[in-house]
């Protein structure tokens, strides 16, 4: 565990920040507990120095990704593990999540679907989860967790991939994923958070989305342009059929829909091509 930075992402988390740091560091020699202060106007930082902590505070609020990404920059060890500031993660399911790098790249803490919050938010993550496991042709039992634990130079490698805002998760995952690093997820029970959740569903919701597709497209394209290619390839050949059989003629709305098809496919077989080079040769 000596070789273990955390990093912890706080914004107006006075009221547990204590408590977490605290359990933390009487769970195991831990190299370092590192919390970033994303500008709260509380005595989040305050009370995470009197627990023991290394306190790095930005000026203003930043996001959850922003201070995920400061606190990779700022740890010493040689692997990192991200745990929330609002009490959910239990410190024994930090040294089971540890354990594990030995073996794996990155390991994930999947919460359990009983200990997810609301039934909205457990559809709106079962929905991600469906189409990341899609996408990336692996099953993905929680693709959100922030709780992770990872070698730090394969974050560092992906660092300017990440948001500042609260999809820092999702794109860490698909990331790892997609370039071949060993991934595991370990079933965790999350416990019920102090305060309020600062995520509103449906606009992170949405961002979560749109991200997955940003992240899914710069690493494996042909996962998105296939798709779209067969179905308008299918739709522009099924026309013309139909208006042979009709009409006796192709019609130019089926051409057309026919070489849109070609044009998708060879910008995905292009953006394929440009995807592979990202990984050729060892890793640095």
């Amino acid at each position: 565990m000596d070789t273990v930075s955390i990093v912890i992402p706080a914004f107006n988390e006075g009221a547990s920040i204590g408590a977490v740091v605290s359990e933390l560091l009487a769970a195991a020699s831990w190299h370092e507990v590192i919390v970033v202060d994303d500008g709260s106007g509380d005595d989040t930082g305050a009370n995470a120095t009197a627990a023991g902590a290394r306190v790095i505070r930005h000026p203003y609020n930043k996001g959850n990704g922003a201070a995920v990404k400061t606190g990779i920059r700022c740890a010493t060890g040689r692997f990192v593990l991200i745990v929330d500031a609002d009490g959910q993660h239990r410190p024994s399911d930090a040294a089971r999540l540890v354990a594990q790098l030995d073996a794996y790249d990155l390991v994930v803490g999947a919460r359990r679907n009983a200990s997810q919050a609301t039934l909205a938010r457990r559809a709106g993550n079962a929905l991600l989860n469906r189409i990341a496991s899609y996408l990336t042709r692996q099953k993905i039992p929680d693709l959100t967790s922030g709780f992770r634990a990872a070698r730090r130079e394969c974050l560092v490698e992906f660092l300017h991939l990440l948001p500042n805002g609260f999809s820092t998760p999702t794109t860490t995952t698909l990331a790892f994923m997609k370039a071949g690093y060993s991934v595991r997820f370990e079933p965790i029970d999350a416990g019920r958070r102090h305060g309020s959740s600062k995520i509103k569903f449906g606009t992170d919701g949405a961002q979560f989305f749109l991200i997955l597709l940003k992240v899914i497209t710069i690493f494996s394209p042909l996962r998105i342009f296939l798709p779209l290619s067969l179905v308008a390839f299918v739709a522009g050949g099924g026309y013309a059929l139909w208006t042979i059989l009709t009409q006796s003629h192709v019609t130019n709305s089926s051409v057309l829909l026919i070489l849109l098809s070609v044009v998708i496919f060879l910008v995905g077989l292009v953006s394929e091509q440009i995807s592979s080079l990202r990984f050729e040769g060892p890793r640095g």
